[in-house]
């Protein structure tokens, strides 16, 4: 059932409307959002999520794997929200900030954190953020935040109205930073395609192709129930594919475990190794004693 906008709210953008207030990861939640796309999931449907496939997400919108699981990272960062938020609303006195309702419109779904109230009487809006470090996050002001998020705060705008998305994000628990990402129409316009076509697929029952995202790994071994004791004939050329890579893995794995070690002899009882200004890996203690490499560039995983 659909409410009316709270009284002295700004209306949201034509067509849309509220479908409720609803708690993020509750079974009202992901129900209001089974039929269409969110925020979190347009960036999946781009090919752009470190967390989620359009292979797994498609899955996902055919109820033949579960919703995603809440992480850690997810419940230390739904934890943390009310507390960045009031952050925010401290450095911009005069600004009301109040907590957002489900949005819908059409087959567009969103969830903003916040919503911003101006002065001027324009409505903005607010997402909070945490992040281990600052990788993918550029000079604060700016718009240079991962582009997932990047595509969410768009996806938002479009169904809200909205000029514009802050970013408040808390990284490593004390350093906080504020970014602006502005509306750009042209690109809404391309996620909304993007969605349309992504939703047809569903409803046409066209499965996306498997790709080398971990969340699509996860959702073929997710699929399968039970175990038959039987021999599957697979094609010549998958079985030489599948070789190859193995090979290449292995390799792969040798020349980067070597390179690791050449980087920790390089580091010493340095922190970080860099090449021209650009972080390349961080040293970490572990135990007290036992030293590792985080490479800063980062490959996309499932939760």
């Amino acid at each position: 059932m659909t409410e009316t906008v709270q009284a002295g709210a700004i209306a949201p953008a034509a067509g849309a409307c509220v479908l409720g207030w609803f708690a993020p990861g509750s079974p009202e939640w992901h129900a209001a959002r089974a039929a269409g796309i969110g925020g979190s999931e347009i960036a999946a449907v781009l090919g752009l999520s470190p967390h989620e496939s359009r292979f797994s997400l498609w899955h996902r919108k055919k109820g033949m794997v579960a919703p995603v699981e809440e992480t850690d990272v997810m419940y230390w960062g739904k934890l943390h929200e009310p507390t960045i938020c009031s952050e925010f609303g401290r450095r911009h006195p005069g600004w009301d900030v109040r907590q957002a309702p489900t949005y819908g419109r059409g087959i567009q779904i969103a969830n903003p954190d916040r919503e911003l109230f101006l002065p001027d009487g324009t409505v903005e809006l607010l997402e909070a953020k945490t992040s281990r470090d600052d990788e993918h996050w550029g000079e604060p002001g700016t718009d240079e935040i991962p582009v997932h998020y990047r595509a969410q705060c768009l996806w938002y705008c479009d169904v809200r109205g909205a000029r514009r998305c802050h970013v408040a994000v808390l990284i490593g628990l004390s350093d906080y930073r504020e970014y602006v990402v502005e509306y750009d129409p042209a690109e809404a316009a391309l996620m909304r395609d993007a969605a349309i076509e992504f939703v047809r697929t569903v409803e046409a029952d066209e499965r996306p192709s498997i790709d080398g995202h971990a969340a699509t790994y996860q959702t073929l071994r997710d699929l399968p129930e039970g175990l038959d004791a039987v021999d599957v004939e697979i094609p010549t050329a998958l079985r030489d594919r599948f070789h190859a890579a193995q090979d290449a893995a292995w390799a792969a794995e040798d020349e980067l475990t070597a390179c690791k070690g050449e980087l920790l002899d390089r580091i010493g009882t340095g922190q970080r190794a860099v090449c021209e200004r650009q972080r390349i890996a961080t040293r970490t203690v572990r135990d007290g004693h036992t030293y590792q490499l985080l490479p800063a560039r980062t490959r996309r995983t499932a939760q």
